[in-house]
């Protein structure tokens, strides 16, 4: 698993270097680069090369009020948890691997997503936000990201607010089965990441979704924070 990660990340970084296009971020005026003119499967693994976690870590550390593991016991911990996530949610679609930048772990549920202009969470998707919630409980010293996007349907204005509103159905789904809220942040990004082709139905679908990023905080983090 170690060896795969790695190569992710190297052809994330090799193809990062290539690519000249960027947005502005709607949520915070940052420019970074786009996964539209990316395009595909590669602008769905590019796309966590967008920056760290939502907010600034250190705040959030004070404001959740979390500890953190000592050293190289964190990377042990994350192995752990990325093997039992892949292991509880098999056979379901979603994907579980470290972020690019190797300071995480990104749950992505490709076929796991929203009817057009819902915020509902299907019967499916929460058999799999269960098994996600009760390893995030297992794992307390975490932060997470819940990011959600929509499909090209419907204007641009109205896309970030559905997609806003679509994290926060799955983040509140989370805080419901005992995750703590303050450890979550949520974020919309409407249309402007499409992970499959907005001009087909089935693309679309893919496209309606929202992604997790969990964040294991280390000693050197709480330090900083204090």
């Amino acid at each position: 698993m170690k060896k795969s990660r790695i190569l992710v990340s190297a052809i994330a970084s090799v193809s990062l270097l290539s690519l000249s296009a960027c947005v502005t971020d709607p949520n915070t005026g940052e420019r970074h680069v786009s996964r539209t003119a990316i395009g595909g499967v590669g602008g769905a693994g590019l796309g966590y090369l967008l920056g760290g976690l939502i907010g600034g870590k250190t705040a959030r550390i004070v404001g959740a009020g979390i500890g953190a593991a000592a050293g190289g016991y964190v990377g042990y911990r994350m192995d752990e948890q990325i093997r039992e996530l892949e292991e509880a949610t098999a056979g379901t679609g979603v994907d579980v691997s470290q972020t690019p930048e190797g300071d995480g772990i990104l749950v992505n549920l490709p076929d796991v997503t929203f009817a057009v202009d819902s915020t509902a969470i299907s019967p499916r998707m929460r058999e799999v936000l269960d098994d996600v919630a009760a390893s995030m409980i297992q794992y307390p010293n975490s932060l997470i990201d819940v990011m959600g996007h929509t499909d090209s349907t419907g204007s641009e204005q109205y896309n970030l607010d559905l997609s806003r509103r679509r994290a926060e159905s799955v983040a509140n789904f989370l805080v419901s089965r005992g995750v703590a809220r303050a450890r979550i942040e949520t974020i919309g990004y409407g249309e402007s990441y499409p992970v499959a082709d907005n001009t087909t139905e089935a693309g679309r679908a893919q496209n309606r979704r929202v992604e997790i990023r969990i964040t294991p905080i280390t000693q050197a983090d709480v330090n900083a924070a204090y």
